[in-house]
Formats: structure tokens, C-alpha cells, sequence
């Protein structure tokens, strides 16, 4: 054969056959790619994987499905490309520390031992090319435990709480677990502070509830507190300024909370003289109810009531502050005037706050 001929045909079949092979169809596969996602606190953890069954095969015995002891190469902890996991912040696996990103997740199986190996150099086919001592981040131990049967390799999460979650390799009948957790105060602060130099910095409420949150959680109060105050009295020149009751209270919150005792009383004072309409000016005699300050309570609803004099809500407000300013009397006075002006499908709770009232076993709800 023309040795020109010949190369001319070569060329031509390796041009069909790659054109054959690379191509864009959707086909459906062995062991299909799955994504999954958990959030604990504002850190978003994300597993991508490829999901392959077990098909009568005893997956976790069999060397060629599964390499044992690492011998000739970890695990992929799935088929095709090696599995990744990635962190938004900072966490904590079985309490070691790792930085937030995208990691590749190996294993190397020993009997019931595992090891876990979580590699910054992630963007690998399979584990054939991992390098043990330059591409690991993080290495520790864990112990598999029993679990139900499942088919198809998954990601599970479990236990979660508000600053944890177990993760679960499940395969088989068998799971690998490990924790994950986070410094929620931390992340959290951190996370607040930047989304609040964004879109968010012109909204009172984004202000105001990451006040609250710290509030709760106990947490950041003096930057909390300006956070408030922010919400109040928005940013340069006074630009979306907002002074409502939600952000009110819970500035008046943090002042208590940091024992600012003469704030406590001003920022009171000028929330009195807030303009409200009926459903606010409730609103905020329940505030004070709920913080304590009764007298409060007491004075702000005799004042409303003189705007709204058939609030049969605020008229409730004042019957309360009155009991817990141990003038009983007085309070089921206000609430008997109370039934008079509610709605009569709130006569048997009245009737019960009344029975409360006269037996000292009232309590706020």
C-alpha cells in the first residue's frame, strides 16, 4: 500500500473516531453525579460526587472496587472524578481545624479503621495521581458503623444541630461518619459584617436583626448594639433611617443587656414619643411587658388610650402591667371593661386571664 495512502487513512480513522467519542449528548450513566448541599449556621457545605451501586458485589471486601490499605491508592469515596467537598468558612472535622474550600475526599479503608484524607489538590480523576505527602490538608481516623441498606453509594446528613452536622458516607450496610462543626458566633459576625457593606447596608431590617441575633446568641454586643443603632439612625447624613418599634426594642434590649442603665431609660422615654398607629403603639406596650418594665407598660397604654380609646388591646395591655404591679383589683377591672370591647371569640381566654388574675397564676404567654 502507498505508504502516503496509508498515513491519509490513519489520519481520517483517528478524525472519525475522536469525532465519534467527544461529544455533547446527555447519556445517562453508571454511576450518576450527585450534588448535595447542608447548611449549619451561614456555612454552606457542598458534595459533589458520582454514585455508583452495589450490584450484588461485596463493594467494601472487593480490592478492585474498593483498595485496601491504601495499597496501590486510596479510595475515591465514589466513582469517576474524585469526590469533593467544599466548606464556605472555616470548620472543624472530628475537631480538627480546616480552612474554608474545596477539598478532594479520599479514604483508605483498614478493616473497621478509616482514614480520611481531605486533599487541597481536588480537581483529580479518580485517586490515581494523588500525592500523599504534598496533596493532604487535613488526615484522620474514623470508625465505620452499621446502617441500613443501600444500593447506591450517598452523602447523608445527620444530627444536625445549629452548629454541627455528622456527615455519613453511606454504601452497602455499612456508613463512615465524621463531624463537622462550625464557631457559629464566629462565622456568623463574620458573615453579618460583610453581607451589611452590600445591597444590605440600605435596609433597617438586615441592621436590625443582625443586632438580634447577637442579642440571643449573647455574642459581639457592643458592635450588636451599633448595628441598632444604625438601624435607627441609618448610615451617612442620616441616609435610610428607619426609627420604628421592632429596632426600638431591640436597642433597648442590648442597653439592658449591657447594663446601660441611664441609656435604658432615655432610649424608653424617646420611644414613647414615637408616632404610631394603633397596632404599633400594642405593640410596644407589649414590649414593655415582656422586658419587665411594667410601669412602662402601664403609662405608655393609659397614654395610647387616650388615642385610641377603644384599643380593647391596649386596654388589655394596661389590665396586665397593673397586675404585675400587684394592683389586682385594678386589673380585672380593665379586663372586664376589656370584654365588653373584644371580639366575642375571645371571651373564654378573658374570662381565664380574670380567674389568673384573682388566683396569681397569671403568666405571659
Amino acid at each position: 500500500m502507498n505508504k502516503k495512502y496509508f498515513s491519509a487513512s490513519i489520519l481520517a480513522l483517528f478524525t472519525i473516531t475522536a469525532f465519534s467519542q467527544f461529544h455533547t449528548l446527555n447519556i445517562p450513566q453508571k454511576s450518576p453525579k450527585v450534588l448535595e448541599s447542608q447548611k449549619i449556621g451561614v456555612t454552606d457545605i457542598t458534595i459533589d460526587y458520582s454514585s455508583p451501586a452495589v450490584k450484588d458485589r461485596d463493594v467494601w471486601n472487593n480490592q478492585q472496587i474498593i483498595p485496601q490499605n491504601g495499597n496501590p491508592i486510596p479510595w475515591r469515596a465514589g466513582a469517576n472524578m474524585n469526590t469533593t467537598i467544599t466548606f464556605s468558612t472555616n470548620v472543624n472535622i472530628e475537631g480538627e481545624m480546616l480552612k474554608a474550600g474545596t477539598y478532594g475526599f479520599h479514604i483508605i479503608p483498614n478493616e473497621e479503621t478509616y482514614t480520611l484524607l481531605f486533599a487541597h489538590n481536588h480537581n483529580q480523576w479518580g485517586s490515581y495521581y494523588l500525592d500523599i505527602e504534598k496533596d493532604i490538608s487535613l488526615r484522620l481516623e474514623v470508625t465505620a458503623v452499621d446502617c441500613n441498606f443501600s444500593e447506591q453509594l450517598n452523602f447523608e446528613f445527620l444530627n444536625r444541630s445549629e452548629n454541627s452536622v455528622v456527615i455519613g458516607l453511606e454504601w452497602g450496610d455499612k456508613r463512615i461518619p465524621f463531624t463537622v462543626s462550625v464557631d457559629l458566633n464566629k462565622t456568623v459576625v463574620e458573615s453579618f459584617r460583610n453581607e451589611l457593606r452590600g445591597v444590605n447596608t440600605y435596609h433597617w431590617q438586615a441592621w436590625d436583626d443582625a443586632a438580634k441575633w447577637c442579642l440571643v446568641h449573647d455574642t459581639n454586643l457592643e458592635e450588636a448594639l451599633e448595628w441598632s443603632n444604625r438601624s435607627i439612625n441609618g448610615g451617612y447624613y442620616g441616609f435610610a433611617a428607619n426609627k420604628n418599634v421592632t429596632n426600638t426594642g431591640t436597642n433597648i434590649k442590648l442597653l439592658k443587656k449591657a447594663n446601660k442603665t441611664d441609656k435604658v431609660a432615655e432610649a424608653i422615654a424617646e420611644s414613647k414619643k414615637m408616632l404610631v398607629n394603633e397596632h404599633d403603639a400594642n405593640e410596644l406596650s407589649i414590649f414593655f411587658l415582656r422586658t419587665e418594665f411594667y410601669e412602662d407598660a402601664l403609662d405608655y397604654s393609659k397614654n395610647k388610650l387616650k388615642v385610641f380609646p377603644d384599643s380593647w388591646s391596649l386596654l388589655l395591655n394596661k389590665g396586665i402591667a397593673n397586675y404585675f404591679l400587684n394592683n389586682a383589683k385594678a386589673a380585672i377591672k380593665d379586663v372586664k371593661e376589656v370584654i365588653k370591647l373584644a371580639p366575642e371569640q375571645f371571651n373564654n381566654r378573658l374570662n381565664e386571664i380574670i380567674n389568673e388574675f384573682e388566683t396569681g397564676t397569671y403568666k405571659l404567654r
